[in-house]
């Protein structure tokens, strides 16, 4: 997104710290909300590798979080944990990695607020940035599709005997399939139709997209 607004000159500093600030909020909540529920699930491994932290720069990924800022499409670093330290290890995997996307709601919630009830004024546009990116960044993770946390999601639901097959097939073709959906466009479908409508409900207020 930065890159397209460099090369095409059209320079707007607005636009610019709107989607900085929306892109840190959304990837921080995300990684601190996946952090936070291991660690109160009993693994310490987040909190030991410092990343049960509101700091943003905790969950900055140099080349992941750098591809998101500059062209829309990336990754926050991954928050390591341990299922073996889990008191129900399917269980709290499937609350681990259902806590990202429904932070990224929550968080879209609130910061609709102000758009939906008419008092954004000047700082409209950081806020709609900012209820879009963690919609998308929600909906996109709701995928299941690994390494998304869709994924460990369905894994959990799935009877143990197909758990398994579908672990053992992700682990082999997921970061292919989801190449694939990202270049046949399939993926943007799936991602902003679904975010379009949620933030039309929670603003009022028709998607950009």
């Amino acid at each position: 997104m930065l890159l397209q607004q460099l090369l095409s000159g059209n320079f707007d500093p607005a636009f610019i710290l709107s989607w900085l600030v929306a892109v840190t909020i959304a990837l921080t909540v995300h990684e601190f909300a996946h952090a936070k529920v291991a660690d109160m699930a009993g693994d310490g491994t987040p909190r030991a590798m410092g990343r049960v932290s509101l700091n943003p720069i905790d969950h900055y990924d140099p080349i992941g979080t750098t591809m998101i800022l500059l062209l829309g499409m990336g990754w926050g670093k991954p928050v390591l944990i341990n299922p073996t330290n889990f008191g129900h290890p399917r269980r709290d995997d499937a609350l681990v990695a259902l806590a990202g996307p429904g932070t990224n709601i929550v968080t879209a919630a609130l910061f609709a607020m102000p758009l939906r009830f008419g008092f954004a004024e000047e700082y409209g546009q950081v806020l709609q940035w900012i209820v879009l990116i963690n919609l998308f960044l929600a909906f996109f993770n709701l995928i299941p599709v690994f390494p998304l946390d869709g994924s460990h999601i369905l894994q959990a639901i799935l009877p143990y005997e197909k758990a398994r097959d579908y672990a053992i097939f992700m682990s082999r073709y997921g970061i292919v399939l989801l190449l694939v959906l990202v270049f046949t466009g399939v993926l943007w479908s799936v991602v902003v139709i679904p975010s379009g409508l949620l933030y039309y409900l929670l603003t009022g207020l028709p998607s950009p997209f």
